[in-house]
């Protein structure tokens, strides 16, 4: 082994190794329980980002442990087509590399286009799957528009048509002008701007008044515009200001037509003047609000929100004899909707309509790909019917068929699905599962794989004209059959049977409704066991935060503030950093902020942590769910392991040179049962804590574990017995072998590259030549036979006193050079016995002279230091001989004690202030408080050192 860790030098031929083995591939042995996980294909519009490599972290940590504990493991891999994103990309692209512009393109020649980006990036993301070290069998990789997994869509779709669970139907939609298609509400971002609530008069129809006796009604709305399509004005039942005029009818200003005075609740009298315009055609309440009344609905917009030349009625019972006029006024024809709105209100404001204008905090949705404001619009959409999938898959988890790690997250599942609507499954876009539907001359509609097929089997004449569908189905429906899909249905029944139901589903909460519920309802309405009953997908859904920035914020291209994993692990120069964070940045101001933010964040570039202190601190950080602010920083600490144990295997390697595996009646010391004991613990835990999804625990256990007990005193302790030669060394250096080589095996789903490459070296030791990979070894099992409690008490005895005696020599200044004299004395005997036989332990690790019983003749020379070991035991350190400067020191403790009073005096005013408690994030004030404490403590432990000074002194 080379003395300095390197990851750069092992990780990517250790990799190739391990695929080129086939080590990632499942068995054909039977007898092996099955153990399967599907990741969550990412989206092929370009590289992974640390959300990815957290989640896949996650994933990999999970399969290697059940690979090592005997499983016959598959880990499913594949992308995403992402209809909308990729194809927004694909277009973006076009425009920049090309002179033939988007419109030139034919949709056979855009989706041509599509599928070479769609190689380019597969392999981008590919690669970097590669470099996380995912140990994914990449024989299986699929692509959610492969032409199985396609034959498999279409099956479905043509399965829940035939059951009357898909239909085709004219609905209120959220409608994308930009991008000229539906998209569902989870894709819609409401924000809130500061804009403007005018108020309108609608005169009333046979001299009709108001209480105040008005002979109109003032409206108030943010949406002038709309007015067009203005079929009835709803007031509330209980609203005495207007109930008398229930029944009765109003003019639209500027179109002069008449509609009904409505009771509906949906009227909030608290709200602008009680009175509300009902637009159906173009507001979700309002087209409940004609739903219950039999409303016709009005279409004022075109499909790029502007305005339509004649307008389009629909539903129009309430008026069947007076039927409205179609007519829209010439000076609006073709606007836009926003200049339609200004033509408008100039409009009523010259005619006396407009009351007043008063400015209004408003909450406008707008498209989360394309940015541009959506619009409510009525539009002829495919939906699949809900109603009685969302009722099987509400059940199935209240069965506990399928269980959510943490378990709050089963209650947000549960209020979306208990107030699910029909899924709106269609979109105009061009990149996508096209719909198979056909339709002739007439408007029938034939569903079917194929036309050749619909023809055959409807017994259609070649003369008839079918025409396909153009639209393509929502990337989410083609995803929700992606656990059952990517394992071969319906063709592969044998692989389906052995991996399908999945066990665990490793994915955020952003989209537990968008793909985890929908995921849940396809499933288990499509697949059934022998008995008919519903097969779920995966059994356990383990649900992690999202990845932020240090401060909290959403990593954004437009922020600035997006990691790329690879440059982690490889690091990154300032100069290409700044290219790859500003590259194609339409905004030059947004551009010039990123490039300096970043320059202050990262002056000399990002430096190369490798891949196992990557993946290292994002499982450290893996909380229970809840959003992570990653901090760079923390990698340093989890690269300083990995050096850590390579430098403890070639220390361990140097020192067992001369080992004898086949040696008889080995000797052990309490050191080796004592670390057995702890290695004993950690196994436990660590595999509990895997177990339960606690992947931040079970990094916590092993960094401690490693750090704290075997290389800061078992190292140690074995130092001591190889410089002495003791007889007792082949034992120690059995139990140094042996558990080191487990760590290695426990360690391993968590970083695997170091550990495989430090055991191929410390195979050697244990005699397990035949083996070729870690990663096949058996997992580490707790051991009922390594419980040494008297030991670890025995043990923690001595650390306690070494560290005592490490602590004083700090706190008095007291040089390493300078052998101290240390006496003890303890009630018990036992641990009197211990100690003297272990002294030479305490000797060297503590660096003192001596250490010896304090008699009574010793108590009456000289000054002590005194400190309690424990209720039975205490430490006596002769300080008389030592130029100790106490006024010196007494004066810098309360120089410390003056300056951690002032921090703690302005923590805490802090903390007091009501408005700060009131208005600061909760995590703000979680860091506030964990702060304070931490200054409490610092004080404390500055008063003890000061009482101790003061005692000691006195002596003198």
């Amino acid at each position: 082994m080379k003395k300095k860790y390197s990851p750069k030098e092992i990780e990517q031929k250790i990799y190739k190794n391990w695929e080129e083995q086939g080590y990632f591939k499942p068995t054909n042995n039977s007898k092996l329980k099955n153990f399967c996980i599907v990741i969550p294909p990412p989206n092929i519009t370009g590289h992974l980002h640390m959300g990815h490599a957290f989640q896949q972290t996650i994933m990999d940590i999970i399969i290697r442990y059940h690979r090592m504990s005997g499983h016959n493991t598959l880990w499913q891999v594949g992308t995403d087509h992402a209809g909308i994103a990729t194809q927004i990309i694909v277009k973006n692209q076009i425009n920049i590399d090309n002179k033939k512009k988007i419109n030139d393109y034919s949709r056979n020649d855009f989706i041509e286009e599509v599928w070479k980006w769609k190689e380019k990036s597969s392999q981008i993301i590919t690669n970097q799957m590669r470099r996380l070290g995912n140990s994914i069998d990449w024989t299986r990789e699929r692509f959610t528009m492969d032409k199985n997994f396609s034959q498999s869509v279409k099956d479905v779709f043509i399965r829940l048509y035939n059951e009357k669970l898909i239909y085709k139907k004219e609905r209120l939609i959220n409608w994308d002008s930009k991008l000229l298609t539906a998209v569902s509400d989870l894709e819609v971002e409401n924000k809130l701007i500061k804009g403007s609530m005018w108020y309108i008069r609608y005169f009333l129809t046979e001299k009709n008044q108001t209480t105040e006796k008005k002979n109109y009604l003032v409206v108030a709305t943010t949406r002038p515009e709309t007015l067009l399509g203005d079929v009835a004005i709803a007031i509330n039942p209980k609203d005495l200001r207007y109930r008398h005029l229930i029944g009765k009818t109003a003019i639209v200003p500027i179109i002069n037509r008449t509609i009904p005075i409505i009771a509906d609740e949906h009227a909030n009298i608290k709200k602008g003047t009680g009175c509300v315009k009902i637009t159906p055609a173009h507001d979700f309440n309002d087209y409940d609000v004609s739903n219950r009344h039999n409303l016709p609905v009005i279409k004022i917009f075109t499909k790029n929100c502007s305005i339509r030349h004649v307008l389009k009625i629909y539903n129009n019972n309430y008026f069947s004899k007076k039927l409205f006029s179609k007519k829209v006024p010439y000076f609006l024809i073709g606007l836009d909707r926003f200049s339609a709105r200004e033509k408008i209100v100039k409009k009523l404001e010259k005619q006396k309509f407009l009351e007043k204008i008063e400015l209004h905090d408003l909450m406008i949705p707008y498209g989360d790909r394309s940015g541009s404001i959506i619009e409510p619009m009525l539009m002829n959409q495919w939906y699949l019917r809900v109603d009685a999938l969302s009722k099987t898959a509400i059940q199935v988890v209240k069965e506990k068929k399928i269980q959510f790690f943490p378990k709050n997250y089963k209650n947000l599942y549960y209020s979306w699905m208990y107030h699910i609507k029909d899924w709106c499954i269609s979109r105009q876009i061009l990149w996508g599962h096209r719909i198979p539907a056909w339709y002739d001359n007439k408007g029938n509609i034939y569903v079917g794989n194929n036309e050749k097929e619909i023809r055959l089997k409807h017994c259609l004449s070649k003369d008839l004209k079918l025409n396909q569908d153009k639209d393509v189905l929502d990337t989410w429906f083609s995803s929700s059959m992606w656990t059952f899909a990517s394992l071969g249905w319906p063709q592969e029944k044998n692989f389906l049977k052995k991996f399908h139901p999945t066990n665990v589903l490793v994915s955020g909460f952003d989209i537990i409704f968008f793909w985890i519920a929908r995921m849940i309802m396809i499933t288990t309405h499509i697949m059934k066991d022998v008995h008919g009953n519903p097969i779920v997908p995966f059994k356990n859904v383990y649900i992690t935060g999202l990845i932020r920035d240090e401060y909290g914020n959403k990593m954004s291209k437009s922020k600035g503030n997006v990691i790329d994993p690879l440059d982690l692990i490889d690091g990154i120069s300032l100069e290409d950093l700044l290219k790859k964070r500003t590259f194609n940045m339409i905004k030059p101001k947004i551009a010039k902020k990123i490039f300096e933010n970043t320059i202050k964040k990262f002056p000399n570039g990002i430096s190369a942590y490798g891949t196992d202190a990557l993946r290292f601190t994002l499982t450290a950080i893996a909380s229970n769910g809840k959003d992570i602010n990653f901090d760079i920083n923390r990698l340093d600490g989890y690269r300083n392991f990995c050096n850590k144990l390579w430098n403890a295997s070639i220390f361990i390697m140097l020192n067992t040179k001369n080992y004898n595996e086949k040696q008889k009646n080995k000797k052990f010391l309490v050191i080796d049962y004592w670390i057995l004991h702890e290695f004993n613990i950690l196994i436990k835990n660590y595999r509990k804590a895997l177990d339960t999804y606690r992947f931040d625990l079970a990094a916590n256990f092993i960094y401690d574990f490693v750090w704290n007990k075997f290389c800061d005193w078992y190292l140690e302790f074995f130092k001591v017995i190889a410089k002495e030669n003791k007889k007792e060394i082949n034992g120690t250096q059995f139990t140094l072998i042996t558990v080191f080589e487990s760590l290695l095996r426990l360690a391993h789903p968590i970083i695997p590259f170091i550990t495989e490459e430090i055991w191929q070296t410390i195979k050697n030791k244990k005699n397990l030549d035949k083996e070729n990979t870690i990663m096949l070894q058996p997992f580490p099992k707790e051991n009922i036979v390594y419980k040494y409690l008297k030991e670890k008490q025995q043990i923690i005895l001595i650390q306690k006193i070494i560290s005592t005696i490490r602590n004083i020599r700090n706190e008095c200044k007291i040089s390493l050079n300078t052998l101290l004299k240390v006496y003890f004395e303890s009630c018990l005997k036992k641990d009197q016995e211990f100690i003297i036989d272990y002294k030479d332990f305490i000797i060297k690790l503590a660096k003192i002279d001596d250490l010896f019983i304090f008699s009574k003749k010793e108590k009456n020379k000289g000054n002590y230091i005194t400190k309690t070991i424990d209720k039975n035991t205490k430490l006596f350190i002769n300080i008389e001989n030592f130029n100790i400067n106490y006024e010196e020191q007494v004066i810098l403790l309360d120089k410390k004690l003056i300056k951690v009073n002032r921090e703690i005096a302005k923590a805490s005013n802090i903390l007091e202030n009501k408005n700060f408690l009131k208005n600061a994030p909760k995590q703000i004030v979680d860091k506030k408080n964990e702060h304070l404490n931490q200054l409490i403590f610092l004080k404390n432990q500055l008063l003890e050192k000061r009482n101790m000074l003061d005692k000691t002194s006195n002596k003198i």
